[in-house]
């Protein structure tokens, strides 16, 4: 005879249960496709090495760029079709270069670091301070993301129903990616713009060649893309917009690419390798007795040999935002400096009353 198969109550329910979540993550995958999305990009880098520029041109904002005062919020929307809500692109900027660092944790939360990109500005102009600018300010970003995400996992929280899991950290490249087990990739999604193009042409020839092939070790070394900006030139700032887009709003990623150290880079991630690139431009300096302790590392020492870090008081002396120049107004300037000697005066003054009291025996 056959055999029977008898269910029971138990495993109808478990059946209906399995059937409900199929029927769930189908609908999910549905309204995904037309909810609209939210992504959040930090833009840090060189003081006044110009990323409000930057930001007002990927918006289209025809207006004068502005000291950014410490910290400042802006945002941009993008509609994916007809009659279909539009992304959202939170956008943040950081302002005085690495003195004021520590603010990275107010845009870099647990609430936004599964969308969270980067956008790391340097100015070409000045590359004494380039590698000191890029190596504080990243290791400052990235020190913040691992600590909120790894304060969400030990409390158990979840991002707007998702799986912990999705947080990136460690970021994981996909297989394919050129020497993806010799580079160490960025927490997040990373883009690195070099700024004032327009100044940088004009410098030697070798000194171009040892920037630009030092910024391409370094954006392929962290996963990210790469690309030189002039603020003049439309062309450079349209696929400037392009990258900006894509962290932005999720779009296509650019697929043109160029290394020539006389013409604007653009290589996007991925499109670069190791040996592409070559070694470190070294002339006159033997690798060897560098000492390196990792790759990054003697690349580090390569270019300081060429250009020597700065000896900035930026760290001690700007903490204080009013002593930044940056930040000037001339009206409240001279009305904080009337009440500085005024209480400079105040001080004198109190200090000659102490000294004239006689205490009685």
């Amino acid at each position: 005879m056959p055999k029977i198969s008898v269910n029971t109550l138990w495993d109808v329910a478990a059946a209906e249960v399995r059937n409900r979540e199929n029927r769930d993550d189908e609908e999910d995958t549905e309204e995904d496709a037309h909810f609209p999305t939210e992504r959040t990009v930090f833009f840090m880098g060189s003081k006044a090495g110009g990323k409000t520029t930057i930001l007002l041109r990927i918006l289209d904002r025809d207006e004068a760029p502005k000291p950014t005062l410490a910290l400042e919020y802006t945002y941009g929307r993008r509609a994916r079709g007809h009659n279909t809500p539009k992304d959202v692109a939170h956008l943040w900027e950081l302002g005085g270069g690495m003195s004021l660092s520590d603010l990275v944790q107010i845009p870099i939360t647990a609430d936004n670091i599964s969308t969270l990109s980067v956008a790391l500005v340097l100015d070409l102009s000045k590359p004494n301070a380039l590698w000191e600018t890029m190596e504080r300010l990243l290791d400052s970003a990235r020190s913040h993301v691992e600590r909120v995400c790894s304060s969400a996992q030990k409390t158990g929280e979840s991002r707007s129903g998702k799986q912990q899991s999705q947080n990136r950290v460690p970021r994981v490249l996909h297989k394919d990616y050129p020497d993806r087990e010799l580079i160490s990739p960025f927490t997040v999604p990373l883009l690195i713009i070099g700024s004032k193009f327009d100044i940088f042409q004009d410098f030697d020839s070798e000194k171009r060649k040892v920037i630009c092939k030092t910024l391409r070790f370094v954006a392929h070394f962290y996963g990210a893309s790469l690309i030189f900006t002039n603020s003049k030139s439309e062309a450079t700032m349209s696929k400037a917009r392009s990258l900006v887009n894509q962290l932005a709003f999720g779009t296509e990623r650019p697929k043109s690419v160029s290394t020539d150290p006389s013409k604007p880079l653009v290589i996007p991630a991925g499109l670069d390798s190791l040996s592409q690139i070559g070694p470190p431009v070294t002339s006159d300096v033997d690798i060897g007795a560098l000492h390196a302790q990792n790759p990054l590392d003697l690349w580090k020492k390569v270019f300081e040999r060429v250009f020597p870090s700065e000896n900035t008081k930026e760290r001690t002396e700007l903490k204080d935002p009013a002593k930044d120049p940056q930040y000037s107004e001339p009206l409240i300037d001279a009305i904080r400096a009337q009440k500085d000697q005024e209480l400079e005066q105040y001080k004198r003054q109190q200090a000659k009353s102490w000294k004239s009291l006689t205490l009685d025996p």
